[in-house]
């Protein structure tokens, strides 16, 4: 497959803002990332006739060259059939700007790093004709619940006004080891991202690190874990995470920051993957005063979890009451 000449697109004003690299992947699909980053240092695209860098933001009536690009129609990646029926049955909320998917955990939220695809690549596969569709905010691939997509360039700008501005209220719902500490309701605690040997990239707590907040409230608590909800009132990455390890406290099913022998452990009650879901999603629209409020409730596998986890702690307090008669 090719694009045989060479097409010059005008920037409306419905995609000012928006970065030039993202503005081509969504003018050339089926392109991988890695080609249109390579045919940028090149210079092959021009905005205005002139050579951009890749984080340049295109502005409403920018001319943008695109050169004729050829793509092998055997390497082009795309979500299968299956991946896309169930992100399909994932949206929980849409209207005419925005949509909000209640995401699998194991599926990322965008293609790269050696995945093909992520969500936004099987939504643009549900909606092939959709004009504009990105991702509003992310969460990690182990990750379930609220991702909220745009549908339009206005109204990325604008919710991302609110998340600049603290006004985007996003609550997960966790599962950590041990007794909670009450006195760790307000987790105030900057956060640096650092890489370790063989390119891992981690997230510690650090003076140097960027200012990071969490609120925590107890939802229910059992003999050796604490199901917790967080709301999140900055969003670094692997926040929830660390501030949870910082207390003492680490997510379980965390393979990255968590404990291994109580990962173990977990897995007896049925947790097979992190247990971490984003739960809810509150904010006012500025332009039509209208509240959002959507919610994903805890998908089954990590309700189960809860059930045995409660199973557990009924079974163990009849015993203690049987030995007391």
């Amino acid at each position: 497959m090719s694009n045989s000449s060479v097409r010059l697109v005008e920037v409306s004003e419905e995609d000012q803002g928006q970065r030039l690299d993202n503005f081509l992947v969504r003018h050339l699909k089926g392109v991988p990332k890695n080609r249109i980053y390579k045919l940028l240092r090149k210079g092959e695209f021009r905005v205005n006739k002139g050579r951009k860098k890749p984080d340049y933001r295109v502005q409403d009536g920018d001319v943008v060259r695109i050169p004729p690009i050829r793509v092998s129609e055997g390497r082009q990646a795309s979500p299968g059939g299956s991946v896309i029926e169930i992100v399909k049955r994932s949206i929980i909320f849409e209207d005419e700007s925005i949509m909000v998917v209640n995401k699998p955990s194991g599926l990322a939220v965008h293609g790269g790093s050696g995945l093909n695809y992520g969500l936004i690549e099987a939504l643009r596969a549900v909606y092939p004709n959709a004009p504009f569709l990105e991702l509003v905010h992310r969460i990690d691939r182990d990750t379930s619940g609220c991702v909220m997509v745009a549908k339009k360039r206005s109204r990325l700008r604008e919710i991302h006004g609110l998340m600049r501005e603290s006004k985007l209220d996003k609550y997960y719902q966790l599962l950590v080891c041990g007794q909670w500490d009450k006195s760790n309701i307000k987790v105030d605690a900057s956060l640096e991202k650092f890489t370790i040997q063989g390119g891992e990239r981690m997230v510690k707590v650090s003076k140097d690190g960027k200012s990071s907040l969490t609120i925590f409230k107890i939802l229910q608590e059992f003999e050796y874990a604490t199901l917790l909800e967080a709301d999140l009132k900055t969003g670094r990455t692997h926040q929830i995470r660390v501030h949870t390890k910082h207390c003492g406290n680490p997510i379980a099913g965390d393979d990255k920051y968590g404990d291994r022998e109580e990962n173990k452990e977990f897995r007896d009650f049925g947790l097979k993957r992190l247990f971490l879901h984003a739960a809810k999603l509150r904010f006012v629209m500025p332009s039509s005063g209208k509240e959002y409020v959507v919610e994903a409730p805890l998908p089954q596998d990590l309700q189960e979890v809860v059930n045995r986890l409660s199973s557990n702690r009924l079974n163990s307090n009849k015993g203690q009451n049987q030995n007391e008669v």
